[in-house]
């Protein structure tokens, strides 16, 4: 670790996405994996679940809205506290019976009644979220918990246009090998939607300064 780094700046340089877990549409990162990055960096390192009413259940509840997990992660003195509803695959809160909702393409879509399985892997989850704010993987975060650009692998079609375009520019044999070793793939198929997107605005940025320089202009 570097000593004039903050908590924030070296967990946030830390690179998750080999630990990433997709299921549907959701994206979640290995909370084992989380834990032991930080107690790597940060061996003081602790958390806590907070534990409510006379049984001390690890939730809090309410009958219209569902169950809600809170955690505490300390790192150097300094304490986040963050929260998170329990939800099926699909984002929907569980409550502690069975009920349906219904969007303008289907109707009557179940969601089951949560058990203490999931609230177990709820508070995992707030875990990892709550570890976040100290930095680690706050990047794969877009709106709540859908870090689809930064995972989500380009379409075949895609992959291939984006070759075609790059063997037709100077050099482009030469550059397309050059994506390949920095982004470090085999192909352009294994390139993720955010890398497809800086490369392309790589290439406009080169053919304009290729059309600036032809003109005369100074770069």
């Amino acid at each position: 670790m570097t000593e004039n780094k903050s908590v924030f700046e070296t967990l946030f340089e830390i690179n998750v996405n080999d630990h990433i877990e997709k299921k549907k549409d959701l994206t979640y990162l290995s909370w084992p994996y989380a834990w032991a990055e930080v107690k790597k960096k940060y061996p003081s390192a602790t958390y806590k679940i907070h534990l409510f009413g006379e049984k001390q259940l690890p939730y809090v509840f309410d009958e219209n809205v569902g169950y809600m997990v809170f955690t505490d992660v300390t790192i150097n003195d300094l304490t986040h506290t963050m929260w998170l509803p329990v939800m099926d695959s699909a984002n929907k809160t569980m409550k502690s019976k069975p009920y349906t909702y219904s969007t303008k393409f289907k109707k009557d879509i179940p969601v089951e009644a949560a058990t203490m399985f999931d609230v177990n892997k709820t508070i995992m989850r707030c875990l990892v979220k709550n570890l976040a704010m100290f930095g680690l993987g706050l990047y794969i975060y877009s709106g709540e918990d859908l870090p689809e650009i930064e995972t989500e692998k380009i379409s075949i079609k895609d992959a291939n246009i984006l070759k075609d375009i790059i063997r037709k520019i100077d050099d482009g044999d030469k550059i397309y090998t050059m994506i390949l070793n920095r982004y470090k793939v085999k192909s352009f198929r294994d390139l993720t939607q955010k890398q497809r997107s800086d490369i392309l605005a790589g290439l406009k940025e080169i053919s304009t300064k290729g059309i600036s320089k032809e003109s005369g202009d100074k770069i």
